[in-house]
């Protein structure tokens, strides 16, 4: 078999680099069981923006529901956030996810989720589907430690 080397720099080749490092041993990693450990180790994760501004987030987990990391998707501002499903599914296939649980805010406190929110949970679905990445769950988290969860109330899962 013949190799070749490429000098990217006078090829003018950008070069890509996939990362991702873990240093939590699999013993020591969160398992979820249900959609209230999830919006458990999301309010750990969140930051004290819960109640000022909408963030989302993701959590890759493992062939066993461990948590293999969280990804910051986007922050916004008090009436929505930007979620390009490009960019979670390409943090979950850096770390070879087996799954994904989905979650965002409302500062206000309203727990229903938008007509935006209920598409964005089924073109994220899909995409789980094609990628074989599901999707178990969308988490809204409001204030005193309210939620809502997708999987929980049939909608979309």
């Amino acid at each position: 078999m013949q190799t070749f080397q490429i000098d990217l720099f006078t090829a003018n080749i950008a070069e890509v680099e996939i990362s991702y490092k873990n240093k939590v041993r699999p013993a020591d990693r969160p398992k979820l069981d249900n959609s209230n450990d999830c919006a458990d180790i999301f309010r750990r994760i969140w930051t004290d923006t819960l109640e000022h501004h909408e963030s989302f987030y993701s959590l890759m987990l493992d062939r066993a529901n461990k948590v293999l990391g969280v990804y910051r998707v986007s922050e916004g501002g008090t009436t929505g956030t930007i979620a390009d499903p490009k960019m979670i599914f390409q943090a979950a296939l850096k770390c070879n996810a087996a799954a994904l649980i989905l979650a965002h805010n409302h500062p206000s406190g309203n727990l229903i989720p938008s007509v935006s929110d209920v598409k964005l949970t089924e073109k994220m679905k899909a995409a789980g589907v094609l990628l074989d990445i599901p999707v178990l769950d969308h988490v809204i988290l409001g204030i005193d430690d309210k939620y809502y969860s997708f999987a929980d109330n049939g909608n979309v899962f």
